[in-house]
């Protein structure tokens, strides 16, 4: 069961549902359930689908803004995910989910 420690801004978009797609750097972490943490506040959801690949194929064949509701382009969300994780190469994994309920 993965864990997934997030910020505010991206709780909000997880718990009011304009987030679906959590971005990861590095392999799938094995197990069908996700946990989203922010400081004491946590969520549940159902791992739908894992997608594996570089940055720039995993944007364009999903839909970015699942995956950084803010961003208006691939190139924004590019930013966005440098600024998070400092660089945009290696492997990452898209995690697919839905909030239980």
């Amino acid at each position: 069961m993965p864990l997934f420690m997030v910020k505010k801004e991206v709780f909000e978009w997880i718990k009011t549902g304009q987030k679906t797609i959590e971005l990861r750097t590095g392999k799938a972490k094995a197990g069908d359930e996700a946990v989203f943490q922010c400081g004491r506040n946590i969520l549940r959801g159902k791992i739908i689908n894992k997608n594996e690949g570089n940055l720039s194929t995993l944007l364009h064949n999903l839909d970015f803004r699942e995956i950084i509701p803010t961003a208006n382009s691939i190139e924004e969300a590019t930013v966005y995910i440098k600024k998070l994780y400092g660089a945009a190469d290696g492997t990452f994994t898209a995690y697919r989910f839905a909030l239980s309920r």
